[in-house]
């Protein structure tokens, strides 16, 4: 795309609009999370994960409708149980913690109200609670423990106010991602995990680059002001910045569409969260790290009137 070559965005004149509307959708995520919260999988909460093919096409009202009726009425599920399908003949059924003598009453039932069952392709996976609970919490010290390591590598690489700068527009992403999950009421299981651990290393991955670049602009541009320079560094990145967001999202939408139901959840967390760090890296990171700066070229001019 060399059309980008010549845009010339002043993403600094603007960081407040930025800092608003970033402002604004962290608000609303943080309210979507304490108000709706997240959709947990069995993965977190506990429970029993049924894959079932049958010899027939199926559909998903009519699994639920069977699981109203006797003889599976008695298992209580058709309210509480989520339904998936995945191709014409298989659904995934997530529900609370099953005994294997609920299961087979489950498969029976199913049989009788539904169709015949390929039990060689069917499988069954149950977390316990305490595992559950655990998962979670791994996974909420994974995503803090890797913020701040790219905290001290940052900082070590450039300086203090660029980590500080780059851990906040990962929080941005972060936040962000899990309010639409909240929105959408989508599952989030351990494959959701994996992803958020993935737009994490993908956005800090392209907010270095427009680091290194200021860094280097820096030492070769002494006449002109941080905030010319972080524009300039900007700019020059933001053809490649793009590009590979573009290039990325191809993919993951592609695997969203034909990938199947198992990796629909890491695919949409995807393309939520890359799409969110490439909007960090441009106008939210760098706009941070400039105010700060401006901020203390103006209390030091202060101090020296």
């Amino acid at each position: 795309m060399y059309f980008l070559d010549r845009i010339n965005i002043d993403v600094v004149r603007h960081r407040r609009k930025w800092f608003f509307l970033s402002g604004t959708l962290i608000i609303l995520s943080i309210i979507l999370l304490a108000t709706r919260g997240l959709n947990l999988g069995i993965d977190f909460t506990g429970g029993t994960l049924l894959q079932r093919t049958f010899t027939e096409s199926v559909t998903e009202g009519e699994i639920r409708e069977a699981l109203a009726k006797e003889p599976l009425a008695q298992l209580d599920l058709a309210k509480s149980a989520k339904i998936q399908k995945s191709g014409d003949n298989r659904v995934f059924i997530r529900t609370d913690y099953l005994s294997p003598d609920e299961e087979r009453q489950l498969d029976a039932g199913l049989e009788q109200l539904v169709a015949p069952l390929d039990r060689g392709k069917s499988s069954t996976d149950t977390v316990g609670a305490v595992i559950g609970k655990e998962l979670y919490t791994k996974a909420f010290w994974s995503v803090v423990l890797a913020s701040l390591f790219i905290l001290v590598y940052v900082t070590f690489r450039f300086e203090f106010k660029f980590g500080v700068a780059a851990v906040v527009a990962l929080i941005h992403d972060v936040l962000i991602t899990l309010g639409v999950f909240a929105l959408l009421g989508r599952e989030v299981n351990s494959p959701f995990v994996a992803a958020m651990l993935t737009i994490v290393g993908y956005s800090i991955n392209d907010t270095i680059i427009i680091f290194d670049r200021i860094r280097e602009n820096l030492r070769f541009r002494k006449k002109e002001t941080v905030g010319e320079i972080v524009n300039k560094s900007i700019n020059e990145t933001l053809s490649r910045s793009i590009n590979t967001v573009l290039t990325t999202l191809v993919t993951m939408v592609a695997l969203y569409f034909f990938g199947g139901a198992t990796i629909k959840t890491f695919s949409l967390a995807l393309i939520i969260g890359i799409s969110l760090g490439a909007y960090s890296s441009i106008f939210v990171a760098g706009t941070i790290w400039v105010s700060w700066k401006m901020w203390e070229q103006k209390r030091a001019h202060h101090q020296s009137a």
